[in-house]
């Protein structure tokens, strides 16, 4: 029915051109699509900045929209990759340009891509995962300009770490106070079902964090295939709907000029 987490070739790891975009989602009934191109302040490993040129990204969408306005709602949305020094020049950026949806991801740890730098073999996995649900901790607690929080376990592609995931630990205590920030703030937690591709056996967030956002009250899901080709655009949507009727949620949600409407799974 909608994918909110797409990639085109606007983005710096993605080929995917907006035709083939709009032909796949239409051929697989969705209804809504957000292409959501990344842009990483202070991302590269020289601490340049890793984004699209916005007057090219919005004139061409715009084209796109317009083109495909009888079969498919395309809406206009940014992967922000947030770090704690960045809050003053994101919300700057995101105020100068009318996306329809925003999305906040933590692709670092102390200014260190998780990609591109991450030496796992060298890392504490225990310490490692302490640090990263800190940043996004400080992030969700600091910066309010955007609409869902991507990915929340992101990390776990890259580290082997669903040993750390216990009952009551201090990673745990973390998570909890990012999922009560993100409910008192009104923020969306995504569904990103990326992950299946990675192997991971679950879909983002994992079911015991999914299960502690239900029993704190939280509601506002979205979801995204994050896909960087056409081909996994509303990557195992029927699977994430099931997962989430499983868990008892009743609504997933999408996002028009900052403002949420719900969709019945």
């Amino acid at each position: 029915m909608l994918d909110f987490h797409i990639h085109s070739d606007f983005s710096v790891d993605s080929k995917e051109n907006l035709d083939n975009i709009a032909k796949k989602a239409i051929e697989r009934n969705l209804k809504y699509i957000c292409i959501t191109d990344h842009v990483d302040f202070e991302s590269s490993i020289d601490g340049a900045d890793i984004m699209f040129r916005p007057e090219d990204y919005f004139r061409d969408l715009k084209k796109f929209k317009h083109k495909y306005k009888n079969d498919l709602e395309i809406l206009v949305g940014v992967e922000i990759g947030m770090q704690p020094n960045l809050y003053n020049r994101y919300d700057e950026f995101i105020n100068n340009y009318p996306f329809d949806f925003v999305i906040m991801s933590i692709h670092s740890i102390n200014g260190k891509d998780i990609f591109n730098s991450f030496e796992s073999p060298n890392l504490d996995p225990s310490k490692t995962l302490e640090i990263y649900y800190s940043e996004i901790l400080e992030c969700v607690s600091n910066f309010n300009n955007y609409d869902t929080l991507g990915h929340i376990d992101f990390i776990d592609r890259y580290l082997n770490t669903q040993y750390l995931y216990g009952e009551k630990n201090k990673i745990s205590i973390i998570i909890e106070q990012i999922l009560e920030s993100l409910i008192k703030n009104n923020k969306g937690l995504e569904i990103n079902t990326a992950a299946l591709r990675y192997n991971l056996g679950f879909i983002h967030p994992k079911p015991s964090i999914l299960q502690l956002y239900k029993n704190l009250g939280g509601e506002i899901l979205t979801f995204g295939s994050d896909s960087h080709v056409c081909d996994h655009i509303g990557y195992e949507f029927k699977s994430a709907e099931r997962i989430l009727r499983e868990f008892g949620f009743r609504h997933l949600y999408y996002f028009k000029q900052r403002k949420k409407y719900p969709i019945d799974i």
